[in-house]
């Protein structure tokens, strides 16, 4: 099989997994007991906060270890809106992952304020009526790159413009950390939410960044760990594993995702060459390395995600949350797709393990299945080729 569908989970890296086994196997003691062996325990934990705090440019210590992006997404907001009260206003986007776009639904049923930024045709936020927006708010949510898309939104300018209006801002860097450099030194975010999965690490496992300062209440009480904002027993391996794919990312960032987007390019310009009726979607100039979106005319994403299946390649219609579900996705609407257009998209997305020579099987055969739906569905599939720049 051919796994491009990096933006759903990416593979475990087996440096990784080497890393976890001793934390399952030998070293397998609570991290808050008292003895020697437990210490050892404690100090693996600490030296992957180190890690992660490394790749997002913090300090150790405004690091906290989740279940992953889900919960830190919800630790953070929920927080926040303990903090700020029912009668405050938060500025957020049509763009967001279901893991943001619900807690603020559900703030807004008892009398939050949630004002929704637009986006561009290409998927960036409109920072003239996102600014507009700001006016009176008391803290902010926005993605730093799309989980759909992998555009790249202009989170610094957001940021700067949020803190004028002395709001507080947090961040969902899921799909950012590992993939482009995320600096909270330089973008000063007051809480960011990572997941390990999405850099080769393992899955159940994330952090939230806490700027030291910010209040911070916790949605778990209990015994106390991670400071105090997190309780319960920490997944030791599964923090080791993320840990040491952080480090990884890190070092190799720049090196490796240049070949991945490399192969996204060689991807696009075989699939581009070989078919009519192919658009590609999102703002070309500022997207990760790895994603490709593309709307394939007269071929409806469903029956193209069977046929690969078939023909050995995986990849989704969108966000993995969206799966099986028919009607477009809320980012596909805000970038304004007809319905036909978000149900003929594919998101494509490369890992740093994706190699050349799969990236030409797949355009093999994704091109033998375009051809091979259209035929069946009775239309030509001719069509203009536009790209949004």
């Amino acid at each position: 099989m051919i796994y491009l569908d990096a933006s759903a989970t990416t593979p475990v890296h087996p440096e990784v997994v080497d890393a976890m086994l001793p934390y399952l196997r030998e070293h397998w003691q609570n991290p808050s007991s008292g003895y020697r062996a437990a210490k050892k325990v404690r100090e693996a934990v600490e030296e992957a906060r180190e890690e992660v705090a490394a790749l997002i440019h913090s300090r150790p210590e405004e690091v906290v270890f989740t279940s992953g992006g889900t919960e830190s997404n919800n630790m953070a907001l929920k927080s926040l809106a303990k903090t700020m009260g029912r009668k405050s206003v938060l500025v957020t986007t049509m763009i967001e992952h279901s893991a943001v776009l619900r807690p603020l639904e559900a703030f807004e049923k008892v009398g939050f304020e949630v004002r929704r930024a637009p986006v561009t045709e290409g998927g960036r936020v409109d920072l003239a009526e996102y600014e507009k927006q700001l006016s009176g708010a008391q803290w902010v949510s926005a993605m730093w790159v799309n989980n759909e898309t992998g555009v790249i939104q202009p989170l610094s300018e957001m940021v700067t413009l949020a803190k004028q209006q002395g709001a507080v801002f947090h961040t969902d860097a899921i799909q950012a950390a590992g993939k482009i450099a995320v600096d909270v030194s330089l973008v000063p975010v007051d809480f960011l939410s990572l997941s390990a999965h999405k850099f080769h690490g393992p899955k159940g496992v994330g952090a939230l960044f806490v700027r030291e300062g910010m209040e911070c209440k916790p949605l778990l009480h209990g015994g106390g760990q991670e400071q105090g904002y997190r309780s319960g027993t920490e997944n030791v391996s599964a923090i080791v594993g993320m840990g040491v794919a952080a480090r990884m990312a890190r070092r190799e960032l720049v090196e490796k995702q240049a070949r991945v987007a490399q192969y996204r390019d060689l991807l696009a310009s075989l699939l581009l060459a070989e078919l009519k009726g192919v658009t590609l979607n999102g703002d070309l100039s500022h997207r990760t390395a790895g994603v490709l979106h593309l709307s394939f005319e007269s071929c409806e994403a469903a029956g193209l995600l069977i046929l690969l299946d078939e023909f050995g390649v995986q990849c989704s219609a969108g966000s993995a949350c969206m799966t099986g579900k028919q009607q477009p996705s809320h980012v596909q609407k805000a970038m304004g797709f007809s319905d036909a257009k978000a149900k003929s998209s594919l998101r494509i997305s490369l890992s740093t393990f994706t190699t050349e020579e799969e990236v030409r099987a797949a355009a093999k055969a994704i091109q033998k299945a375009v051809t091979r739906l259209r035929s069946v569905q009775g239309e030509g599939g001719v069509g203009p080729v536009v790209v949004y720049s």
